[in-house]
């Protein structure tokens, strides 16, 4: 089955627009749904729409509304809010040019993939990927889409161009009031060439791969264990808890730390093989 679009428009440059299809790059599908049931009945739970004094109410007779004060809303039609529009709805206009370390990580969002929408756009999209990759640089712009306006970031990948939407300003936390308490103590050298030894040791080239999600494989074995056993009584495994120190002292730490250098640590992911 295609994939479907997430956005279908153009990109603009000066006055050189290319015709752009944008496709998201994350797979969605991959976690475990539930369902609540009533567990008398071994039925689903529906929900029903309902208005107070009304009682449950037919779907078509919802529309959309904003609160401007308790109780009180400004009710706007499908139609009036599909009605506003902006230029960015159908034209990413790149606005600016910046180094890619310039973006903290902490504004990246989501990543899409960005290729011509034809075969004529396709040369003014090569220029555009290849005049980015020349100057280093990454392209900074704005598109609407499902109803709100997205700040973007785009940069060459490979034979296309890599799309990452970025939260705003006001979107991102600032650290400092979660780090304030952290003292600024400088650790001991012998502690931190330790430390430095392990994280050599344990250093390896990223590899998606490698990884996978655990829980959600021990969570499907559960359900299938469950499904063939058709028994309502509950299947508890034990968990090993993390061993907890009273209280982590220099010495402690400087004992976990040649502990691991010394070869109780596991090697890195990538130097296994996988299972």
């Amino acid at each position: 089955m295609a994939a479907r679009a997430y956005w279908k428009g153009q990109i603009r440059l000066a006055l050189v627009s290319i015709p752009v299809e944008i496709f998201s790059a994350a797979k969605t599908g991959r976690t475990i749904a539930f369902n609540q049931i009533h567990e008398p009945s071994g039925k689903r739970v529906k929900y029903e729409k309902t208005v107070e004094g009304v009682g449950p109410i037919d779907r078509d007779d919802i529309i959309k509304g904003f609160e401007i004060s308790k109780g009180n809303y400004v009710l706007l039609q499908d139609e009036e809010i599909e009605a506003v529009k902006i230029e960015s709805r159908k034209t990413l206009e790149l606005v600016q040019f910046v180094e890619t370390c310039e973006i903290d990580p902490l504004y990246f969002e989501k990543p899409y993939y960005v290729v011509p929408a034809d075969d004529l756009a396709e040369e003014a999209f090569i220029v555009l990927r290849e005049a980015l990759r020349k100057a280093k640089k990454v392209a900074l712009g704005q598109l609407s889409v499902r109803g709100q306006e997205k700040l973007v970031a785009l940069k060459p990948c490979g034979q296309g161009l890599l799309l990452e939407t970025l939260r705003y300003a006001d979107e991102v936390r600032q650290g400092q009031e979660f780090f304030n308490s952290i003292g600024d103590d400088k650790p001991r050298k012998e502690l931190l060439d330790l430390a430095a030894t392990l994280i050599e040791q344990k250093s390896a080239p990223f590899d998606a791969g490698e990884f996978h999600d655990r829980y959600r494989d021990a969570l499907r074995k559960l359900i299938d264990r469950k499904a063939k056993s058709k028994s309502k009584e509950a299947i508890l495994e034990d968990v090993d808890a993390p061993a907890s120190g009273g209280g982590s002292n220099v010495i402690d730490l400087m004992a976990a730390l040649k502990k691991s250098v010394g070869g109780e640590a596991k090697p890195a992911r990538s130097k296994r093989k996988s299972a």
